[in-house]
């Protein structure tokens, strides 16, 4: 038998895919743990406060394997296949660092509308930050475009949404940071994010056909 990339990733010792399944809106932190510090607290905390679907792939601190997100297939994971075939729309939380874009958040994906929609809620809870959803503004290796990405297989769209580290809350200007929990900008993204997801949730809703319904608790949690 020959392994394909995410195969071999999730066999790692020490690797954790974690499937929660609720609402038909979905969060992902494919790239979770160690290698994009704090994605998968973001996602998992916004998916638990809306009640919303969770996928992630935790990497333990002695693994830096950065697997594309188009390798990251349905068929070559029993657990994200369950996780695309459950949600509607998706949010997958990365992060990124390049110079000059320090407090900017990039909207990528291929379903602008989605894009636009989550860009309007960002904005009024981060002010002091750059909420890109013009996908031409978005740096080509950014823009979550391939036809694999997950984000771009669900029924109803997806958004990939690249986080610098200051909104995660890394870099030198947190340094000093010593509150309880998440730094204020991360808070804001995770409350943004959350309420995104209700109202998403409830618009889709009351667009279900009568005597259709949406799970509530989680239905799965899965760790290789």
């Amino acid at each position: 038998m020959i392994w394909t990339v995410l195969q071999r990733l999730l066999a790692e010792p020490g690797v954790s895919e974690v499937v929660e399944l609720r609402s038909s809106v979905g969060f992902m932190a494919i790239h979770g743990g160690s290698l994009e510090g704090a994605t998968d607290v973001i996602a998992s905390d916004a998916a638990a406060r809306a009640g919303a679907s969770l996928y992630a792939v935790l990497l333990p601190p002695q693994l830096q394997w950065h697997v594309p997100s188009h390798h990251y297939r349905a068929e070559e994971s029993a657990g994200l296949a369950a996780f695309l075939d459950h949600v509607d729309v998706v949010v997958a939380v990365h992060g990124y660092g390049r110079d000059g874009m320090w407090t900017s958040l990039l909207l990528g994906g291929r379903d602008r509308a989605v894009a636009a929609d989550l860009g309007a809620a960002l904005r009024p809870a981060l002010p002091d930050y750059e909420i890109v959803d013009d996908l031409d503004a978005v740096p080509v290796d950014l823009r979550g475009l391939h036809p694999d990405n997950p984000v771009n297989r669900t029924r109803a769209g997806g958004v990939q949404l690249e986080l610098p580290p200051r909104v995660r809350g890394h870099g030198p200007v947190w340094s000093d940071w010593s509150g309880a929990g998440p730094v204020p900008p991360m808070a804001a993204l995770i409350d943004a994010l959350a309420a995104w997801a209700r109202s998403t949730r409830s618009s889709r809703a009351a667009d279900r056909p009568a005597g259709s319904r949406e799970g509530g608790e989680p239905t799965g949690r899965r760790a290789t």
